[in-house]
């Protein structure tokens, strides 16, 4: 603080003292007047559109557009690009997932009558971005990048878009990354498909779970909470006693308020009841984490319990420029289809 001191002062004298006048004069009239000094902090990054005129940025995001849709275009006969080799399915295989957006849920019918509620799962603009091979990741398996649903490109960085120049798609959403097994890795740039899965396999969904705030022990954990009367004040809600005076401290893992939500949850062994191709939607049994809309990651379930029903997958993944040709929506076999007569005869 005393360096800042003589500094100001020193600034003073020189303010004070004017052409011709020597330094003395300016340190006696420095006493009657007080210099201030005023910090401007300049910002030297701007958004992308702050200098562009509104027609320039029409133009810009009308061609961004026009050059995603080539880019997706061009990658929707990955066969005839140079694939990397293909290899066929074998037991202990370990495929890539996808990246899908939530869209909601719905019910449906078994044939035997039975109500089941499912999720829909669109998997939008899903594209393979990197393969990192066993000695680059430095674990036990390879890994592929993949990334889902289209985003602008300007809110990124140059570092932050190379990937997805490198792979050549337009710039995604959400990335993610999955471990494969070295006959299951997929040339960056392969579009991903609904189809990647089939009625009657078993999934894992990892998405993360709507933040509720911090929130206290009965909502949190399910707490009963204390009696309503009976000489009770201000404590309904409370947790009650936390440790013992025996113990003189209070556990880890204790469960007691705090944030809740907001984090990676997985949903293992979810079953595929029905896959529209179409759209590329993927209906799975059951509630997934998050909100709608939000991005979630699939893959197939690593429970030992489903093995069985996830045999003989399209391996490594589905493609539309082969010579497997499906129909618009794939069923499981238990589903009822209400374009069949539900009252027979014998």
């Amino acid at each position: 603080m005393a360096g800042w001191g003589l500094l100001g002062l020193l600034g003073a004298r020189l303010w004070a003292r004017g052409p011709g006048r020597p330094l003395r004069a300016a340190a006696a009239s420095a006493d009657r007047g007080q210099l201030g000094f005023v910090v401007r902090y300049v910002n030297s990054t701007t958004w992308w559109s702050e200098h562009l005129s509104e027609e320039n940025v029409e133009f810009l995001k009308k061609r961004t557009a026009e050059e995603y849709k080539a880019q997706t275009a061009s990658k929707l006969c990955p066969l005839k690009d140079e694939p990397w080799p293909l290899n066929e399915w074998k037991p202990g295989s370990i495929r890539v997932g996808v990246v899908a957006v939530k869209l909601g849920m719905m019910p449906i019918w078994t044939k035997s009558g039975k109500k089941h509620a499912v999720t829909l799962l669109k998997v939008q603009d899903c594209h393979v971005l990197k393969y990192i091979s066993k000695e680059d990741s430095g674990g036990k398996s390879p890994k592929l990048i993949v990334g889902g649903k289209n985003a602008s490109p300007f809110s990124k960085s140059e570092s932050e878009m190379e990937i997805f120049r490198e792979a050549g798609v337009p710039r995604k959403q959400k990335t993610t990354t999955f471990n494969v097994t070295d006959d299951a890795i997929i040339k960056p740039g392969t579009p991903l498909y609904a189809a990647h899965f089939r009625p009657g396999q078993f999934v894992d969904v990892t998405a993360k779970t709507i933040g509720k705030g911090f929130q206290g022990v009965m909502k949190r954990w399910g707490f009963k909470g204390q009696p309503a009367s009976h000489g009770q004040t201000k404590t309904h809600r409370r947790p009650g006693a936390i440790s013992t005076n025996k113990a003189s401290k209070v556990y880890r893992g204790k469960k007691m308020p705090g944030k809740m939500g907001n984090v990676y949850r997985t949903s293992f062994g979810l079953k595929v009841w029905r896959i529209n191709t179409k759209h590329d939607i993927i209906y799975v049994n059951g509630s997934v984490p998050g909100h709608k809309n939000c991005l979630v990651k699939v893959k197939d379930t690593k429970l030992p319990n489903y093995k069985d029903c996830n045999k003989n997958p399209p391996f490594p993944t589905y493609f539309a420029d082969g010579d497997e040709k499906l129909p618009e929506d794939l069923y499981d076999e238990e589903i009822f289809q209400f374009t069949d007569p539900s009252v027979t005869y014998a």
